[in-house]
């Protein structure tokens, strides 16, 4: 789940229900209710614990937020979407074609209502998905929002949080707030991170009670329209792709010419196919003789996804001078949908 939340279309909440763990993952988060709080803040510990899933929520949480650390700080999931979409992409799309084939053939009923339903799910995640991203602030309240918004988007199948996050500027944000934990601005990342989470926490208990209550209700219907938002969530997820990104400066530093990392960039132009990197601005008094007089801005750059419009190589809404990974993408569908056919092995033994 925390390795899906990552990639923006995929939905961690998509994974949880590709293994089987979906109602109960909605169990857990309800079971921390306003009794649990009550013992919990009377220092009844132990009666408090006793209200919720805790050693299942422990081992999800402690899971997902290893993935997240390991995929932004040991193998960056982030550069690997820039430098092989297909791969990345390619991979996510088959876990999500192989869950939908599993989901759709383990319905105990599957009537004209529950075909609407799937119907109006797919109309719904196609339009979320296709949605542009637009100017946010960075003010605490409304990454308060964002959390919540985000939130209640990562436990719904096939609604990605972090495209979400992506639609309200607040993608590049919180990744760089997770950067800077374990540095020198672990305190400043740590608060820029607290409104987020804030709204997650009030995001995620209010919105599991009520999916909780509509798959206690209207159990297949529900199902029939989570489904409808995974075949939605394909539009964005296949692996080629046009993107268009644009640059954001979100860092100046000013050093003589003589300095090393500016001597680097000089001599080795940066690699602009990265989510992140540095290049060479204005030079200050060009016009000396002698380069220890001469100042440059070293800026930060982050590329930004503003939008994608899917293609098939070398046919449908293929341009000149496409060149994809045809093969990884191929090879990413293929390992993900059987990914997915081992885990609905496991879960049957």
């Amino acid at each position: 789940m925390g390795s899906a939340d990552i990639v923006p279309g995929v939905s961690g909440g998509t994974m949880a229900l590709i293994v089987g763990i979906y109602e109960r993952l909605l169990n857990a988060i309800k079971s921390v209710n306003g009794r649990f709080l009550k013992l919990f803040f009377t220092f009844k510990w132990k009666a408090a614990f006793k209200e919720m899933h805790v050693f299942f929520l422990i081992a999800l949480f402690t899971g997902i937020f290893s993935a997240l650390a390991f995929f932004t700080k040991v193998v960056p999931l982030q550069v690997y979407m820039f430098t092989h979409p297909e791969i990345v992409y390619g991979l996510f799309f088959g876990l999500i074609v192989g869950s939908i084939y599993i989901l759709i053939k383990a319905l105990q009923r599957f009537s004209k209502l529950e075909l609407l339903m799937l119907f109006l799910g797919m109309a719904f995640g196609i339009w979320i998905v296709s949605l542009v991203p637009a100017d946010t602030p960075e003010h605490p309240a409304f990454v308060f929002l964002s959390g919540s918004i985000a939130i209640c988007a990562m436990i719904l199948p096939g609604i990605s949080g972090s495209y979400l996050l992506l639609i309200m500027r607040k993608y590049d944000y919180l990744l760089s707030q997770i950067g800077k934990i374990g540095g020198v601005e672990t305190m400043d990342g740590l608060i820029g991170l607290l409104p987020f989470m804030l709204g997650a926490i009030v995001g995620l208990a209010a919105f599991s009670r009520f999916l909780s209550w509509l798959l206690s209700k209207y159990h297949p219907q529900t199902i029939a329209v989570l489904i409808g938002f995974l075949i939605g969530s394909l539009y964005v997820i296949w692996p080629y792709q046009h993107r268009d990104f644009v640059e954001q400066v979100r860092d100046v530093e000013v050093v003589y010419l003589t300095n090393p990392k500016a001597q680097e960039l000089l001599e080795n132009p940066p690699n602009t196919n990265l989510p992140e990197y540095e290049r060479l601005g204005e030079i200050s008094n060009a016009e000396s003789n002698f380069d220890e007089m001469k100042q440059v801005e070293i800026e930060t750059v982050k590329n930004k996804l503003i939008k994608s419009e899917p293609y098939v190589p070398g046919w449908l809404g293929s341009k000149p001078g496409d060149d994809p990974n045809v093969w990884g993408g191929i090879i990413g569908i293929l390992i993900g949908i059987l990914m997915v056919g081992g885990l609905d092995k496991l879960r049957d033994k």
